[in-house]
This record gives structure tokens, sequence and C-alpha cells, in this order.
């Protein structure tokens, strides 16, 4: 009996500490990484945005270069020189000419053109603006990922002092021949403590690969020439500015975020929304905007394409030399001057066409836009439906399930200690009620991940509650990031 009694004191004593101790997994030797920190220096080190910048005021100076006129031409010439003795003075025709011409392009071609790439340009913010949305969701979720794993980790190892203790007691039973306690009762709890101790191998595994998938989003990799010049790029230097953080292991935050739900009532509001309530509200997004300027700029090629039916205009003037004759009489010099145009009379198969294919190539552009807001409509109906399925799976594991699986630990724990249960059901009730805390885990991340998913497709109608909203109305918020922010939970 004194055996019976140490067991069951052990076995609940270590059960008690299990529900309500908290063992975070650590690492003293660095500061832990929160979810806010991870999204925001991936925001701040991703080159890609750097790169857009440049690509951006590449087309800027191009927009301004477009409204100068072509270079005039300076032309050169020894004419009519006689052959029979190169005698500069032999003929009267002969000249020494020096001349200049300018072509003025079509119609309003310049305008136009330069137009075309200013409204270019301004497609470059919403573009970053979306690219840091889709770095916040895809950092998020890799940080979500690897907190799952940590948190899985510590509840493993917290249970694996627990299995100790089951292995040491059933061994000090056996080895007393008190109680019902059986030798593969021992070899049992060894066996479990070896599965613990390999799915601790393989989560460590996991760990590591989301680290390092992590790593390549934290490292800032600066690009620098010694010359100065941006075109001559021929020293890169490269330098962390994560010296805090170790590539290897990064200790997460041991605090799940609460991720805000943007359009909160949209998603769980009863009635569903029909595809042009949903395209309201995903019409300010900030790549959906960035397609209009494309469709824009491509439009304004059609009115260039027909710039082409204009004659397209040139004026050239020059100078003429001429040396004194045998006399010594002094011969008049001579200056020409004229115009010439091209004729666009043969239009059908020149003109024509080419109008034609501005025409098709804007409205190629506009799928872009459907495919996008397809694709929106497609990502919101399963996210939802995702989302709404595991708030029922929570509230299940919250109420019933989790509190049934301690109950039966509870039950099997009665029983054994009063020689009426198996020590087999003793183990396989623990068990189970790890991998239901670690499920309950797996759901908690998911919901986040939802979160994600959900607050990037509304990113640019952040807390708009009805599907009515102005068509621009938050264009020129989204050349800051606060509405990325938004995306993770900052407000």
């Amino acid at each position: 009996m004194f055996i019976n009694k140490l067991m069951l004191n052990g076995l609940l004593a270590f059960t008690f500490f299990h529900a309500n101790a908290t063992e975070p997994f650590s690492n003293t030797t660095q500061k832990p990484l929160s979810f806010n920190k991870a999204i925001s220096t991936a925001q701040a080190n991703d080159p890609w945005l750097t790169g857009n910048v440049n690509q951006q005021r590449s087309i800027e100076y191009m927009s301004q270069a477009a409204t100068s006129l072509p270079d005039p031409k300076i032309s050169i010439n020894m004419a009519n020189l006689p052959v029979n003795g190169f005698d500069f003075s032999q003929e009267a025709m002969t000249q020494a000419q020096v001349g200049i011409s300018q072509v003025f392009p079509r119609g309003d071609s310049l305008k136009i053109k330069s137009d075309q790439l200013k409204t270019e340009s301004e497609m470059y913010p919403y573009q970053r603006e979306n690219r840091k949305s889709q770095v916040a969701v895809t950092v998020g979720s890799l940080w979500l990922d690897a907190f799952r794993v940590q948190e899985s980790i510590t509840l493993i190892e917290t249970n694996r002092k627990l299995f100790e203790q089951l292995v040491q007691i059933s061994e000090a039973s056996y080895s007393s021949a008190l109680g019902k306690t059986r030798q593969q009762d021992i070899v049992r709890a060894q066996l479990e403590l070896t599965r613990l101790d390999d799915r601790l191998d393989i989560l460590h595994q996991q760990k590591s690969s989301f680290d390092g998938l992590l790593s390549q989003w934290l490292v800032n990799l600066s690009q620098e020439s010694d010359s100065g010049n941006s075109n001559d790029i021929t020293d890169t230097s490269y330098d962390s500015i994560i010296a805090d953080l170790a590539l290897s292991h990064f200790n997460l935050s041991p605090q799940l975020p609460d991720i805000d739900l943007l359009n909160h009532e949209v998603i769980y509001q009863s009635d569903p929304l029909k595809p042009n309530q949903l395209v309201a509200l995903f019409i300010n997004h900030p790549s959906i905007i960035a397609i209009e300027k494309k469709v824009d700029a491509s439009r304004t090629g059609i009115s260039l394409a027909k710039q082409k039916y204009k004659p397209e205009w040139g004026v050239n003037a020059s100078y003429g030399y001429r040396a004194d004759d045998f006399d010594g009489r002094s011969r008049a010099d001579l200056f020409s001057v004229g115009v010439t145009f091209d004729l666009p009379l043969f239009t059908e198969n020149k003109q024509d066409k080419e109008v034609k294919s501005a025409i098709h190539q804007t409205e190629a552009v506009k799928t872009e836009k459907l495919l996008m807001l397809k694709q929106f409509i497609g990502s919101f109906a399963s996210a939802k439906g995702r989302l709404l399925r595991l708030k029922t799976r929570q509230h299940l594991y919250k109420t019933k399930l989790l509190p049934q699986m301690h109950d039966q630990v509870e039950a099997a724990l009665a029983a054994y200690t009063n020689n009426e249960g198996d020590f087999s059901e003793v183990v396989r009730s623990r068990i189970a009620v790890l991998n239901t805390e670690i499920e309950e885990l797996s759901l908690n991340v998911e919901e986040q991940k939802i979160h994600l998913e959900l607050n990037y497709l509304f990113v640019g109608s952040v807390n708009v509650a009805s599907v009515k909203s102005t068509r621009y109305e938050n264009q020129k918020s989204m050349t800051n990031s606060s509405q990325s922010r938004a995306i993770w939970g900052e407000r």
C-alpha cells in the first residue's frame, strides 16, 4: 500500500505540474525574437523594395527625357570636287558644305510618351506596399510555424519528465512485488520515453528548417560601390544587422500573438457576400491599383500609336563655301534650307495594325486585374471556410475534448493506484493528453495564420464595415506602411 500511495502522489503531482506550469523553451545566449520584430525586420531588410525604388526612379528619369527633341545632326561635306585634278578652285560648283538638320516627332508623341512613362512609374509605390504586405504574411507564417514547433518541444519536454517518473515508479512497484505492476509495464514506459525522444529529434529538425527559412528574411546584405558610381558596382560589402540573433537557432517569444482580424463583421456575417460586393472590398488593394496604373499606361499607348497617322517633320539648313576663280574673282557662297516630312498614306498594313495591337495589349492587361480579383475571391472563400471550421474545433477542444482527456487521466490513475486498472491505460491516457494539447496549439497557431491571409486581402479597405467604398479613397495612404502593419496586428 505504501508503494501504491507513493505512485498516486507522484503521478498526481506531475500531472498537476504539467497542467499548470509553463516552462518556455529558452536560450539565454540571445534575446527572444518577437513576432512583430521578425516582420518589421524582414520588411526593412528586403532588397526587393530597394530594387523597386530604383526601377521607379529610372522610369521617372526616362519620362523627363522623353519630352526632349532628338539631337540635331551636323553634316560636313565636300561637294562637286573635280576628279581630274582635285583642285578646289577649278569648278564653280565645288563647295565645302556645313549643314544642320532637326527632326520633329509626330504630333504630340513626345508629351504622350512622357505621360505614359509617368503613369507607369506611379504603379511602383503600390507594388512596394503590396510587397510589404506579402512579406508580412510570409514571415509571419514562418514565425508562427517555428513557434508551433518550439512550444510543442516545450510540451514534450515537460511530459518527458513525467514519463521518467512513471518509469521510476513502475520499476519501484515491480521490484517490491506489491501492486499489479508487470515487467511489460516497465518496458512500455521506457518505450514511450524513447518515442518522446524521437519526437523531440523530429521537432528540432523542423525547428532548424523554419529557422533557416526565417534567416533569409532577417539578414541585411548591403551593396555599395567605392567608386561612388551606381553604374559601376565593382566592390560589394555584406553586413548583417541582426547581430543579436544566431542564424542557426532563433529563440522565439513564448507568447502567441493575437492578430486583429480586419473586417471582422464581413467575415462572420451570416449572409454570404456576392462577388461584386467582395470586389468592392478588394478594389483598393495595392496590387489591384498597381495593375490599374499599368492599364492606364497601356491605354496611353493607344494614343501614342495614333500619332503615327501624323507626318514626321524635319528642317535642314546648309552653308556652302566656294573658292575664288582662276582670275581671282570672288565667288558667292551658297546657303540652302529645306523641310522634309513623310506621308503616312498607306496606313492599312502599318498604322492601323499598330493601333489595333495597342488596343489588344490594353485589353490583355485588363485581364490581369480580373484574374487577381478572382484569385482574391477564391482565397477569401477558402480562408473564411477554414476559419469557421477551425473555430468550431477550437470550441470542441476547449469545452469537451481536453476536459474529458484530463478526466480520463485522473480515472486511469485512480484505478491503477487502487489495483483496479492497467498501467498501459495510464500511459495511453497521458500520451492522449499530450497529443491533444499539441493539436490545440496547432489550431491556435493556424487561426493566426488565417488571420494573416484574410488581412492581406483587406489591406486596401481597413475597417470598412460595409461593402460600399470609394474607388480610390485609400490611394494616398497606400504610400506609407500603416496598412501593411495592420495585417499583423498593429493599428
